[in-house]
């Protein structure tokens, strides 16, 4: 009778710190539920996590702003603590990342998942610039620029439009080629190609399917001057450390470079499904030739020089940057 209480009492025992222990995390994205991301990466991280752990850690997702509308604002809510886990494109606060949205600088790499391994070549640097703990950090395609009145077919098109960027970093490029550029977040785009505040948006060929831009646009062009934008989901680093280290350990699991290649390979994947949607919807799409990527990529040499020579940010300037993501350093 004894041992049957003893041994009765140490499962209760366990059982009780197991529920003590068990944590259920808020992860926040403005996006809607049906995003790509959150099919890629957002639900198999919750899921591999509540897998390895026993359903000690859950996630708990709140899609479209839930937390907070404001995309720029993501990664505020995420050091304030109003979300444990959180969704951030660094291009809208550039300021605070100038190496991770390096990423996106001309010639930098090819596609959303040579990108996103640009990216981790570089992931010491770039841990530093964040003030939490990185779960995923991958990359979407290379921009295409999407006109609603006027199609770019040349340089000289572009010359007085306003174009919407997505990060600080692309602005001295854009102006570059004669455009005036402004940053604005994702969630106002296509209302403001609709209604003519800006001529033209370079964002990834995806936005023609996550944000409907193929509705507003007449004209995609593509092969212009760029690379893809960075993407980061992040943990509260007091969240993280307030784990156990097992805890810590499925976390480790649950996440990292093989969760980002995901994300990467899905840019991928409907990059090219959007312009192929948008052509089925009507859309012309121009691809500048040999020759006209060639003025484009001249017309933006005196910028690219001038980041070479830059410091960008950590005591390293633009080229050591270019040259440890691209695995040329050494």
């Amino acid at each position: 009778m004894r041992k049957f209480f003893t041994t009765t009492v140490l499962a209760a025992s366990m059982a009780f710190a197991a529920a003590a222990d068990a944590k259920d995390l808020a992860l926040s994205y403005f996006m809607g539920p049906t995003h790509p991301m959150n099919k890629a990466v957002f639900t198999p991280f919750a899921e591999k996590l509540a897998e390895i752990s026993g359903g000690e850690l859950t996630v708990s997702m709140f899609p479209g702003g839930a937390l907070n509308s404001s995309p720029p604002k993501q990664y505020s809510i995420l050091l304030d603590g109003v979300a444990d886990i959180a969704f951030h494109l660094p291009g809208y606060t550039a300021q605070l990342f100038p190496i991770t949205t390096s990423v996106t600088t001309p010639g930098m790499c090819a596609d959303a998942v040579a990108c996103t391994e640009a990216m981790w070549r570089a992931i010491e640097p770039i841990e530093k610039e964040f003030n939490a703990k990185i779960l995923a950090l991958w990359a979407n395609q290379p921009q295409v620029l999407f006109t609603k009145d006027k199609p770019v077919r040349s340089l000289e098109d572009l010359e007085g439009m306003v174009v919407r960027v997505t990060s600080a970093q692309d602005i001295p490029f854009t102006e570059a080629l004669g455009a005036s550029a402004v940053s604005q977040p994702v969630t106002v785009i296509n209302q403001n190609l609709t209604n003519g505040v800006v001529d033209a948006i370079s964002i990834d060929p995806s936005a023609a399917l996550s944000f409907k831009l193929h509705e507003p646009a007449n004209y995609i062009t593509t092969n212009i001057p760029g690379a893809g934008s960075a993407f980061v989901l992040l943990m509260n680093n007091g969240v993280y450390n307030g784990l156990t280290k097992q805890q810590q350990g499925w976390v480790d699991e649950a996440s990292g470079e093989w969760l980002s290649l995901e994300g990467a390979k899905m840019y991928r994947a409907i990059g090219q499904k959007g312009l192929d949607v948008s052509a089925q919807n009507g859309v012309e799409i121009i691809e500048l030739d040999a020759s006209e990527q060639a003025r484009w990529n001249a017309a933006i040499e005196g910028a690219m020089n001038n980041w070479l020579g830059a410091e960008v940010g950590q005591g390293m300037t633009g080229q050591q940057v270019m040259s440890l993501m691209q695995g040329t350093d050494g």
